[in-house]
């Protein structure tokens, strides 16, 4: 099992984003989603081929990630299809 600091927001931007020591990296958007009301940052960071931005959701159990938590997903679901 992982630890709470494996899943903080710096260790997931270190972890997907990899900015170097000269690389900035800043919060260009923070707020909460509609559904359910969960924290969420955008985190960006300028790169010699242009930039990258990701956004991180902040889950029940404190961690951070790329994903936002089950309850706030979208759904698919088949119907049932009526026979004619």
């Amino acid at each position: 099992m992982k630890s709470t600091h494996e899943y903080s927001l710096r260790t997931q931007v270190d972890k997907w984003l990899a900015p170097g020591l000269s690389t900035p990296v800043r919060v260009t958007e923070f707020s909460r989603t509609r559904l359910g009301g969960r924290r969420y940052v955008c985190v960006e960071t300028a790169l010699p081929l242009g930039s990258r931005a990701l956004l991180f959701f902040r889950h029940d159990d404190g961690c951070w990630c790329v994903f936002p938590p089950a309850l706030d997903r979208p759904n698919m679901t088949m119907g049932r299809f009526s026979e004619h």
